[in-house]
């Protein structure tokens, strides 16, 4: 079996990694195409080296623009290599615009779609995200599903024939990255912003969505909430972030923030286990501090991960400027829960599930 994977952004890379090894394993042929979407060596070329992910077969070098730009790019670079390859998958992930191009090119090419990360929804039509999510979803033949609640959304969507439960390959990675990082102990701890100190308690943070940082009321009003918390921030900036603060005269070091640069994987998981919490609108960060057992305050109306909700992993606070400085303080400095967590996002497997769900659909009409 041939497989082609599209990536192009951090959250893509990180996933990658598992499936990289688990399509190895199994002896099956694996491409991987880096679309570019994140130019930033920070967000990219990092990310190969420190979670071990083969070279990518073409990198496609796109960068930034608009969302027509960047997708008619990645569609204009992409097309000759399917051609060339026509493999027996192609698989997409996550929800960026090199997600929803890889399944445009495919579908025109009748190349079967697989969809990792498939039936999330956060029913924000504002979001690009969640644009390229359905898009993708409904043009996609295979739809694996990382939880019960995402087979849900598919079925309600008629998109239950196409759906197969393998769990959220981003455990497999985030696990195997704890343990190791957990292994090594307190000095494993790098990269944090200058006036961090891992030995003191601190919070992870970060911001990068269009809806937080496009809008400079907005983006003012997180920055001031970050800078008055009570305990040291250290705010992983995207570069997103950085040129609209730029852009909108808005000063983000200063207060309890103290800005970096964002982190290798690693590294991040290091610093998330080693805080107090975090503080973010990343979709993937909200899920990795639920797996590494840290509260996390989510600077949105909703979220793609109900689950972290339940039991107060997680907590929606849209507009912390509303809230008096002890309640915004209180939230983000809560107590962790003693309830069970469950295992919503699966056990550590979900790559080889992924793996067996392609074989056994592949050239199914």
């Amino acid at each position: 079996m041939r497989v082609v994977s599209i990536v192009g952004a951090r959250p893509q890379l990180v996933k990658l990694a598992p499936m990289a090894a688990a399509l190895t394993a199994a002896g099956h042929e694996h491409l991987i195409v880096h679309t570019g979407q994140h130019y930033d060596a920070d967000l990219s070329d990092v990310f190969f080296e420190g979670l071990g992910i083969p070279d990518p077969d073409i990198h496609l070098g796109v960068g930034s623009g608009t969302h027509g730009a960047q997708t008619g790019a990645v569609l204009t670079g992409l097309d000759p290599f399917l051609e060339r390859t026509r493999p027996d998958w192609v698989l997409v992930y996550g929800d960026t615009n090199s997600t929803l191009a890889g399944a445009v090119s495919a579908v025109k090419l009748h190349l079967p779609v697989a969809h990792l990360e498939a039936g999330l929804r956060s029913f924000n039509r504002r979001m690009p995200e969640e644009h390229n999510r359905v898009l993708t979803d409904h043009a996609a033949d295979l739809l694996l599903a990382p939880t019960e609640e995402a087979v849900r959304h598919l079925a309600a969507e008629g998109l239950a024939e196409r759906t197969v439960l393998t769990g959220d390959v981003m455990v497999d990675v985030c696990l195997q990255v704890r343990d190791r990082v957990l292994a090594e102990g307190a000095p494993a701890v790098k990269g944090l912003p200058e006036g961090i100190d891992p030995n003191r308690p601190y919070l992870v943070s970060t911001l990068h969505r269009a809806e937080n940082t496009d809008d400079p009321r907005r983006l003012a009003g997180l920055a001031d909430a970050l800078a008055d918390l009570p305990m040291p921030v250290a705010l992983l900036a995207h570069p997103r972030l950085l040129a609209r603060a730029d852009e909108h005269g808005v000063k983000l070091e200063r207060g309890a923030v103290r800005v970096g640069r964002p982190l290798p994987y690693a590294q991040l998981v290091a610093a998330v286990a080693g805080s107090s919490g975090v503080v973010t609108d990343s979709g993937g960060l909200q899920k990795e501090a639920f797996l590494l057992e840290r509260v996390c305050t989510t600077l949105r109306t909703e979220t793609e991960w109900p689950e972290t909700v339940e039991g107060d992993w997680n907590r929606l606070v849209p507009e912390p400027w509303e809230l008096a400085a002890r309640e915004w303080a209180d939230t983000v400095l809560r107590p962790a829960p003693t309830g069970p967590r469950g295992t919503p996002y699966g056990d550590g497997h979900a790559a080889e599930r992924v793996v067996a769900a392609m074989a056994e659909h592949a050239h199914r009409d």
